[in-house]
């Protein structure tokens, strides 16, 4: 599948080393403002070429709006179409490597599946596509910020180190550089753990039974490339716990919505698949960037033994570039989910 969402709907196209990569979001409600520049600037965070770790390809990554924008840019209420332009897509740096199984990409899966697969870089697996989700999660926030609803992810683990509470908001920016630096120095790659807080989300979010807000944000996490768990509220914690440590007692508060808050939020801001006024927390491991700059042993197509050679551009962490991606797909899913509720959206006023 290659659309997300439900009733904010996002389709996109394109591989990484083509010449383009781009989509539709449909569903977005008429007379909302979408600031570009706001876009262009999360893009900026994504991006490649920044240095230190990530990867040496140099993306400008700033938005072309095709469609669905008036030109002061208010939404139409039709489809948004768009496009990000790759600059420095160097297909030949692939050539040593065409034929050859890369180990922990996608490369026999697709080939499994279609029987095909595209001859440089990842093709539709490669990382390159969450460029777009970062775009469409930008524009979301069109939706989202009006209503009082703010996203942010960090870096809360990365390699050996840990931050001691991942939910604190707070990251060693010297000890993550640090670490992503000596693993690239190496040849090698490190993992890392992204944390992400959701503050102002209305209570009522989310469906009962199949379609619950945490399943929903789960699903779009782990459709981000290398994400390997995800995990919000207490967590794997819980399994250690006992009852009476972990019960989110609730107590009256005039100040919010139907006068009641809770004294602690060990559920993460949901319960029973349905958010509850407090702030939603997860997060989201992501593996070691499987490329790495050493020779490593691998088959080709037809099962011979074979050695692939150290090239190309790549981050040492993929979870470095991977917190804007995050919070794109946690805009997604939160503004989908409150299209869903068919509240009235304070956004569109014009």
């Amino acid at each position: 599948m290659n659309t997300f969402g439900q009733f904010l709907r996002l389709t996109t196209f394109g591989e990484s080393h083509g010449p383009a990569i781009g989509g539709i979001l449909d569903g977005m409600p008429p007379r909302i403002h979408v600031d570009k520049d706001k876009v262009d600037a999360m893009l900026a965070r994504r991006r490649p070429g920044a240095g230190g770790a990530c990867s040496s390809r140099k993306e400008s990554d700033r938005i072309r709006i095709l469609s669905g924008l008036t030109p002061d840019g208010f939404t139409l209420g039709t489809p948004i179409g768009f496009m990000i332009a790759n600059q420095d897509a160097r297909p030949s740096d692939y050539s040593d490597s065409a034929g050859l199984f890369r180990p922990n990409h996608a490369d026999f899966t697709y080939q499994q599946k279609y029987g095909i697969a595209a001859s440089s870089g990842g093709g539709r697996s490669s990382a390159r596509e969450t460029a777009n989700w970062v775009a469409a999660g930008a524009i979301a926030l069109s939706i989202l910020n009006p209503e009082g609803i703010s996203i942010s992810a960090w870096i809360s683990g990365i390699g050996p180190w840990k931050a001691d509470d991942i939910y604190s908001g707070q990251s060693d920016r010297e000890t993550i550089g640090r670490i992503a630096e000596e693993a690239r120095s190496e040849g090698d790659s490190v993992g890392a753990l992204v944390s992400c807080r959701i503050k102002g989300v209305p209570a009522g979010l989310g469906e009962p039974v199949a379609d619950k807000l945490q399943s929903r944000l789960a699903a779009a996490m782990m459709s981000i490339n290398a994400a390997k768990s995800f995990e919000y509220g207490l967590g794997r914690e819980a399994a250690g716990a006992y009852g009476r440590e972990t019960a989110d007692i609730p107590v009256p508060d005039e100040d919010t919505t139907g006068g009641i808050t809770f004294a602690t939020n060990f559920s993460g801001g949901i319960q029973g698949g349905i958010s509850n006024g407090e702030d939603i927390y997860f997060s989201v491991a992501f593996k070691p960037t499987p490329t790495l700059m050493q020779p490593m042993p691998t088959v080709d197509r037809k099962g011979r033994p074979a050695t692939l050679l150290p090239r190309g551009r790549h981050d040492a962490c993929v979870g470095l570039r991977a917190v804007p991606v995050v919070e794109a797909m946690a805009s997604l899913v939160i503004a989908d989910m409150l299209l869903a509720s068919r509240l009235p959206l304070k956004a569109q006023c014009r």
